[in-house]
C-alpha cells in the first residue's frame, strides 16, 4: 500500500517527498486562454505602434503649400472597416461571414494647417490636418449552418470610412538638442 502511494505520488512533475526547484504554488498550473485575448492584445499594440501616435515634424518651409504625409494604407482602412463592420467572431459551421474581392478607393477631403498654438511638453507648433474618405467595395458572403443551411451573397456591398491623419509642425527657431529625433 505504501509502495503504491509512493509510485502514484511521484509520477509526473509533482512529488510529495521531493521538491525539484522553486515552486509558485497554484500559479504553476497552466490555465488555457482563448486566442481571442491574444489577438486583441496584438491588435491594440499594432494600432498604437502604427496609427495612434502623432508625429512632430520640423517647421514648414516657405515656398510651397504644406502637403500631408501619406494617405491611409490599405491595412489602416481594413482595420477601420473591421471596427465599423466586423467579420471576425463567427461560429464555424453555424454562422460565418467573410469579404471577397475587396477594392479600396481613397479620396482626400481636406488638407489644412491650424494657426500656431503652444502645446504642453512640445512648445509652439501647428497642427496639420488631413481628412480622407475611403470607400471600400467588396462581396460579402454570409454562411448560416443552422437550422437551415444557406449562403447569402451581397456582391455589391460597400462601406465608407473616414480617416483623419493629424501631425504637428514645430514653429520658430526650435533648438532640438543633440538627442532629438528632428
Amino acid at each position: 500500500m505504501a509502495l503504491a502511494l509512493v509510485v502514484c505520488s511521484s509520477t509526473g512533475c509533482y512529488t510529495i517527498f521531493a521538491e525539484m526547484g522553486p515552486s509558485i504554488g497554484i500559479f504553476s498550473i497552466p490555465i488555457p486562454v482563448s486566442p481571442f485575448f491574444q489577438k486583441d492584445a496584438e491588435d491594440k499594440f499594432w494600432n498604437k505602434e502604427r496609427y495612434d501616435r502623432v508625429p512632430i515634424l520640423g517647421p514648414i518651409t516657405s515656398g510651397g503649400p504644406p502637403i500631408a504625409l501619406d494617405p491611409p494604407s490599405d491595412d489602416e482602412v481594413m482595420r477601420a472597416l473591421e471596427k465599423a463592420r466586423p467579420v471576425q467572431g463567427g461560429v464555424p459551421l453555424l454562422w460565418e461571414r467573410n469579404r471577397n474581392d475587396v477594392r479600396i478607393t481613397v479620396c482626400k477631403i481636406s488638407d489644412y494647417v491650424d494657426p500656431v498654438r503652444v502645446y504642453p511638453l512640445i512648445g509652439p507648433a501647428q497642427q496639420h490636418h488631413a481628412h480622407y474618405k475611403c470607400t471600400i467595395y467588396f462581396e460579402e458572403v454570409t454562411r448560416v449552418g443552422w437550422p437551415i443551411p444557406h449562403t447569402l451573397r451581397d456582391e455589391e456591398a460597400q462601406e465608407v470610412v473616414y480617416i483623419d491623419h493629424n501631425h504637428l509642425h514645430m514653429v520658430g527657431d526650435v533648438d532640438t538638442g543633440c538627442n532629438s529625433e528632428f
